[in-house]
């Protein structure tokens, strides 16, 4: 059995996809480990934080999701300022190599999100 050049292509970025995922979920753990101490501390009048806070001791999968929250209040802030739930002095004082690397993890999640998302969407449809 050999495989079409499609059907290669959709194999190789199906693999870089799931590699990618679990690299993420990686850099997710890394970061609650070494940095969340800090990244509490930095957000301690964030609402939408505090809420998120007893995730800490869920886990790892609590962890994952803490961070991926923080991350996205990071990288969205106009949405939390506007409700309410974002201290922006909370936002200025976090640090900025910690915000980037927060905001890069997001837009990588939701990346490799979307690609699984378009690849089902090929399969369901017989593009594949």
């Amino acid at each position: 059995m050999s495989l079409s050049v499609v059907d290669k292509v959709f194999l190789v970025v199906g693999i870089i996809d799931f590699v990618g995922l679990l690299v993420w979920i990686g850099t997710c753990l890394l970061l609650a480990h070494t940095k969340l101490d800090l990244m509490l501390e930095h957000l301690k009048n964030c609402s939408a934080v505090m809420a998120r806070t007893p995730l800490k001791h869920g886990g790892p999968l609590g962890k994952i999701l803490l961070i991926g929250g923080i991350s996205g209040l990071v990288t969205f802030p106009s949405f939390y300022l506007k409700r309410g739930e974002l201290s922006a002095d909370d936002l200025n004082n976090f640090p900025a190599s910690l915000k980037h690397t927060l905001a890069i993890l997001q837009w990588c999640g939701i990346s490799l999100v979307l690609i699984m998302c378009v690849m089902w969407a090929a399969i369901q449809l017989g593009i594949i």
